[in-house]
């Protein structure tokens, strides 16, 4: 640090030109390989399920293969016609056993007897002549019409405005 007397020592620089471009040059090589990578983990996390579709389809493959094989042996096909289709063997007697109802069903079924046809039909004869329930008044400061309800002066279903209060029933209006 020689200098002239009188002038100040040069002041350390934080950033030279050669930093810049140092910088520079580790921005490219970063964003340059962001996205390689981010393909090379896509790639290996897609190969990885690959491959375990394809063991559960080679086990699949083998299970069917066995299927397969199980299927073309005459034997289990002559057994499968016997136990599931009822056949039977030229010159062998085979019998067929139906079961039975179990006893809860035998019990419910004599406890309580479905009527006959025709003593349901009485019945629902004998339900159609009564006379059904009074319909239940509307609300007051309702009019109700053909099912129907509208407030008081507003229009009804046909278009009418409801009448409120009483109306005279039975009597010609007066001249």
């Amino acid at each position: 640090m020689t200098g002239l007397p009188g002038q100040r020592p040069p002041a350390p620089t934080r950033f030279t030109g050669r930093v810049a471009v140092l910088a520079v040059v580790i921005c490219a090589i970063a964003l340059s390989l962001a996205y390689p990578v981010r393909e090379y983990i896509a790639q290996s996390r897609q190969i990885g399920q690959l491959e375990a579709q394809h063991q559960q389809l080679s086990t699949q493959v083998s299970a069917l293969q066995g299927e397969k094989r199980k299927l073309t042996s005459p034997a289990y096909v002559q057994q499968q016609a016997r136990d599931n289709l009822h056949m039977c063997m030229p010159g062998s007697t085979c019998y067929v056993i139906i079961p039975g109802n179990p006893p809860a069903r035998r019990a419910a079924r004599a406890h309580s007897p479905a009527p006959a046809w025709y003593q349901r039909l009485w019945q629902s004869v004998q339900q159609a002549g009564k006379t059904p329930p009074p319909a239940r008044p509307a609300p007051p400061g309702k009019t109700q019409r053909a099912g129907k309800t509208s407030p008081p002066g507003q229009p009804g279903p046909g278009g009418q405005r409801a009448r409120q209060g009483s109306t005279q029933q039975g009597k010609a209006p007066a001249r």
